[in-house]
């Protein structure tokens, strides 16, 4: 009997483990988290338009927009434009066309219709896939550097100028490898024409100049001492404010502001992103950073952002790169709230160590990632934060005092209608009791609520220049096939309406069956054939590659100048690359056996095609390897002691001018504390005036109700007296009686 009882056991035991398998798989599909990053608009020059994923219309951009999978741009004639993607810089050039055909934790996948990039990377994760996707290849970024894609009008021909680095780029069923140094004309579609050329000629126009001076001011940031240089946006905070040490805080940055009273998340307005749902976008330059990672606190009544911690010299297991948030504030809600004010929706920062709840669905890995990145929290605390909020469905947070609530002007409120279709706070905002704020319920998640499309738009009107409809539908190659054209907002609005105003989860997107537009127009994505093999494009030392350039271009000839540098970063797991071939095997032509670095993580492949094949005119013989391979290269010269005395001159004078920086906001801080105690003495007078006024009155009130009263009596008695007086006049006098005689 016990034999059977205990397989009986043993087969219920496996069925329980089977179920909360199955539960817990379930459970990982519902909650597929977002991607913990995102792209910022961070500069714009000239005309540049904006097109938010599922619209198919066209805006004009704005600084700070949040870009993701979907989002596409469009830089007009003389307009420029930069972005940030974590620690990686984009800088896009005049007449450009770009869109995000996939942006996640591990995958960057750019596609350029048009025009001009230059790109930086500083770091590349031993998984990430960093892919720039053109009319007639796709370009891989194998190691950190500095790389520049230009595509022609027509998109038949593509450059790309290796400046430092190693790519990869994959098209007409070839890969080719380009290491610092190269440039390679690419020529074709179903079939390329490739030739390879050096730097010894090294062409610098004003894009290059302008990109390489964004570059060193992000090199030369102090702000990256206090806070990670993957939270976008770290360096605007140099020009724009000061940090000073607090006790309980360690570094604060403290911004430099105009406005008496300023607060944050009360000048900007919510933008609805998918997949986080509303999102901030600040209006100052500088609003990305401190508006999306860390915390904010008041110092001596003065608002200043802790930010998130640095990168460690040698990161380690202990490391979270900041994950993105869409707005770390509390939300200020319910019944009694909104009918006693009038007012839809309130919100104040969240202060440190207070814990941020996605509305979105998320898991419990992701919130205490989003947490512990930006904020120094318990995770027990962000445990009980999920359980209460996810798992228990309670959105009102009545055991947490929070501290920025109770400060005064910290919370923003506007109507439900300015809020979910992304008005600007500052423009519609309602006032809110300070007493009535400090009592009100709090709520963790963001009020449900339907956006409308001027939410997504950003309240942006309609775009004077956009892309031509050529450039638009234009097909690309990529390497990696991109995730499918997200559903249109229509379709997701509908879905969001259904779900009762809450933001969709991933799978429930992933099943809306997108129905595209009859007008809409989106390029056609070709994923590129398996190369045949590995091969290095021939160098032709008679019709060297000439970069497209701007006017005011200068060549550099003679004395090479060396391709710009990436800032220096500690090593980290990379993509298995072949190592360089010798300089005497780079060139070689197509008959010779392959390099030794062509086999690594490649199948055995057959012998080339004989040159035939590959549609290319007889060539003449090949000149000597000597005249061909590139020149040894010269050691980095040494630096002039001149250069560092001015460089460290350079240092001091930002030092310098960082210290008058925070004298100057400590004197603004003090003339604003003074001007700020000088309203709140005339608003106590002049209550105190309206109040000695309202006795008054009531005093005359009181005098003119007695004299009123006084009035009425003595009047009433003299009507008594008149009737007296006249019923003695109606009286017969008396008889006389007559005499006796």
């Amino acid at each position: 009997m016990k034999k059977p009882a205990f397989i009986i056991t043993h087969l219920v035991s496996v069925a329980l483990m089977a179920l909360l398998l199955t539960s817990s798989r379930a459970a990982a599909q519902d909650y597929d988290d977002p991607p913990s990053r995102v792209a910022r608009l961070s500069y714009m020059q000239g005309y540049v338009s904006f097109s938010p994923s599922g619209t198919y219309d066209w805006v004009d951009a704005f600084v700070n927009r949040p870009l993701t999978t979907g989002d596409a741009l469009w830089t007009d004639r003389g307009a420029r434009a930069a972005l940030h993607i974590g620690s990686a810089s984009i800088h896009v050039s005049e007449s450009t066309g770009i869109s995000f055909l996939n942006l996640t934790d591990d995958t960057v996948q750019i596609q350029i219709n048009a025009g001009t990039l230059r790109l930086r990377v500083k770091r590349l994760g031993q998984y990430e896939n960093f892919e720039i996707d053109t009319p007639n290849l796709a370009f891989t970024i194998l190691r950190p550097g500095i790389y520049k894609i230009n595509v022609s009008e027509d998109g038949y021909t593509t450059i790309v100028e290796d400046r430092s680095g190693e790519g990869e780029v994959t098209g007409g069923g070839f890969d080719y490898t380009l290491r610092s140094g190269d440039i390679g004309r690419f020529v074709g579609s179903d079939h390329l024409d490739a030739d390879m050329d050096t730097f010894d000629d090294y062409y610098e126009d004003d894009f290059d100049r302008w990109s390489e001076q964004r570059d060193h001011h992000e090199d030369i940031s102090i702000s990256a001492r206090y806070v990670s240089d993957d939270a976008i946006g770290y360096d605007d905070l140099d020009d724009n404010g000061g940090w000073r040490p607090v006790p309980a805080y360690g570094m604060v940055w403290f911004p430099h502001t105009s406005q008496i009273g300023w607060a944050p998340y009360h000048y900007g307005h919510w933008a609805y992103v998918a997949p986080w749902g509303y999102t901030w976008v600040d209006d100052a330059a500088w609003g990305f950073a401190p508006f999306h990672y860390g915390r904010w606190v008041t110092v001596d009544g003065v608002w200043g952002w802790i930010p998130c911690p640095p990168r460690p010299p040698t990161p380690g297991p202990q490391y979270v790169r900041p994950v993105y948030a869409p707005a770390l504030v509390a939300w200020i809600g319910g019944p009694h709230f909104g009918i006693g004010v009038g007012v839809g929706v309130g919100w104040f920062p969240l202060g440190p160590r207070e814990v941020f709840m996605p509305s979105y669905p998320v898991s419990r890995n992701y919130v205490s990632n989003v947490n512990v990145s930006n904020t120094t929290v318990n995770t027990t605390v962000v445990n009980n934060y999920y359980t209460t909020v996810v798992v228990n469905k309670t959105v009102n947070i009545t055991n947490v005092t929070y501290v920025n609530q109770r400060v005064p002007g910290a919370v923003a409120a506007v109507s439900q209608q300015a809020f979910s279709s992304g008005q600007p706070v500052a423009h519609n905002a309602v006032h809110v009791d300070d007493r009535e704020v400090a009592s009100a319920p709090v709520n963790a998640l963001t009020p449900s609520a339907v956006p409308q499309r001027q939410a997504v738009m950003g309240g942006r009107p309609t775009a004077n220049v956009r892309p031509p409809a050529a450039i638009q539908t234009r097909a690309i190659v990529a390497k990696t096939a991109p995730p499918p054209p997200p559903p249109s907002f229509t379709q997701r609005q509908a879905a969001i309406q259904s779900n009762g105003g809450r933001p969709l989860s991933v799978a429930q997107v992933k099943q809306i069956v997108p129905v595209r537009a009859p007008t809409a127009s989106a390029p056609q994505i070709k994923v590129a054939p398996p190369a045949v093999k590995a091969v290095a494009p021939k160098a032709n030392p008679s019709h060297p590659i000439v970069p497209p350039s701007a006017p005011g271009a200068v060549v550099n000839s003679g004395n090479r100048k060396a391709p710009p540098q990436v800032a220096s970063q500690p090593p980290v797991p990379q993509h298995t690359a072949a190592p360089p071939p010798p300089a005497a095997a780079v060139n070689k032509p197509p008959q010779s056996p392959p390099p030794p670095a062509a086999a690594v993580n490649k199948p055995p492949q057959s012998p080339p095609p004989p040159a035939a094949a590959v549609n290319k005119p007889p060539q003449s013989p090949p000149p000597p390897a000597v005249a061909v391979n590139k020149p040894p290269q010269p050691p980095p010269p040494t630096a002039h002691p001149l250069n560092e005395q001015l460089e460290q001159q350079h240092q001091q004078q930002v030092m310098d001018l960082h210290k008058q920086q925070d004298l100057e906001r400590q004197q603004l801080e003090q003339q604003q504390k003074k001007e700020s105690a000088l309203l709140q003495q005339q608003k106590a007078d002049a209550i105190k005036q309206q109040q000695i006024q309202q006795q008054h009155q009531q005093q005359l009130q009181q005098l003119a109700q007695k004299h009123a009263a006084e009035q009425q009596s003595l009047q009433a008695k003299q009507e008594q007296e008149h009737r007296q007086q006249e019923q003695q006049q109606k009286k017969p006098p008396p008889k006389e009686k007559p005499e006796q005689h």
